[in-house]
């Protein structure tokens, strides 16, 4: 159930981002005005058919995790970061709060990639059609200041939790604070984890750009893209002695700091999170 839970939700993330990037496809020019009328009767409810779709199978879903998850005993989880709620599955409402959860969760991930990487590739040109998508699904957040990009998802993870948190008390998925100290205390904990989002990208991106350093891959654009990537991720340490002849060793070093660092960052603020208030 939890891996059928994921592919959905990857399912779900690329109808939204179809629906995205159907506002960037410029339509090629048409030769006539019924040809013209043609199109924006036809194009425009595709779109919004791919909105229809997700909610589709959001509610779907969510009607099939309560009849199936409560013959198993599936107990499905959602994780934010330094802790995760439990669901009961034997509700229907709370299975279809799950659905729309679990599919936010994933996307909010996903925009927190695309700012990282947005900063990380700030120079890099819309020549690069990889860092051009990453910025028109941004929008307007590309025009933010790097450093408010970098702190946007844990202000708004600690804003969400703060919401949430009366309902979540209501539903006994977790203690009431007990005062507004120990709430404020929370949310700050619970923004910080927006940045555990950052490792699996941080890891991919390094990994992939390792072996493309040494084996060939094709000279499709993604992996050039994959290098400049790799290659700003490790500008810090392009002063470190990591080079041993014609080897550089800077990639696998960061490979190895970044997951023990952020692994270390996951059990603290976890054993945090249950020690509040301080």
């Amino acid at each position: 159930m939890n891996l059928a839970d994921y592919l959905l939700n990857v399912a779900a993330v690329l109808l939204w981002l179809s629906w995205r990037s159907a506002r960037f496809i410029k339509p090629a020019p048409a030769a006539t005005i019924s040809s013209v009328l043609k199109h924006v009767g036809t194009t425009r409810p595709r779109r919004w058919l791919l909105l229809v779709w997700l909610l589709v199978l959001l509610l779907g879903r969510g009607v099939l995790y309560w009849r199936i998850g409560s013959r198993v005993n599936w107990v499905p989880l959602l994780n934010i970061g330094c802790l995760s709620l439990q669901f009961n599955s034997v509700s229907p409402t709370r299975m279809l709060i799950f659905s729309f959860a679990s599919f936010g969760v994933m996307l909010f991930v996903f925009y927190v990639w695309l700012l990282l990487l947005d900063v990380v590739n700030r120079r890099v040109p819309d020549t690069d059609i990889w860092q051009k998508m990453v910025r028109l699904h941004l929008g307007w957040l590309h025009n933010l200041p790097a450093v408010l990009k970098i702190t946007l998802p844990a202000f708004v993870l600690a804003a969400a939790w703060v919401f949430a948190n009366p309902y979540l008390v209501e539903a006994g998925m977790a203690v009431r604070p007990t005062s507004a100290a120990q709430m404020i205390q929370q949310a700050l904990v619970v923004g910080l984890g927006a940045f555990l989002a950052w490792k699996y990208l941080i890891v991919v991106v390094l990994f992939l750009g390792i072996v493309n350093t040494y084996l060939y891959l094709g000279s499709h654009s993604f992996w050039s893209f994959v290098n400049v990537t790799s290659r700003n991720i490790l500008g810090p340490l392009r002063r470190a002695p990591l080079r041993t002849g014609r080897v550089d060793f800077s990639g696998a070093a960061a490979l190895a700091l970044v997951w023990l660092a952020w692994t270390a960052a996951e059990r603290f603020l976890s054993v945090l999170f249950r020690r509040l208030p301080l």
